[in-house]
């Protein structure tokens, strides 16, 4: 997985969640997206699955896998690298 495409997850999060004032680099990499990382909830996570098969052409398929998806950017990242068609 390269470091282009942890970029892009993170302006993607930026751009979907319409998040002022941070860029990529503000975003840790490894931290929780919900929680006590960058404080995400259940209507951010739909709206990062609507971006992810936007721009990436990947599907999260049900809650449980979303759960993994989601722990992370570099999650995210990985799962889009596997997934990507």
């Amino acid at each position: 997985m390269s470091d282009e495409l942890i970029t892009q997850v993170k302006q993607m999060i930026i751009d979907a969640l319409r998040i002022e004032g941070m860029a990529p680099a503000d975003i840790d990499t490894d931290a929780p997206l919900f929680g006590e990382g960058l404080g995400l909830d259940s209507i951010d996570a739909l709206q990062l699955v609507v971006a992810m098969e936007k721009d990436f052409g990947v599907v999260v398929p049900d809650a449980a896998t979303g759960t993994k998806v989601f722990a992370s950017v570099r999650s995210m990242a990985d799962y889009i690298a596997a997934n990507r068609k």
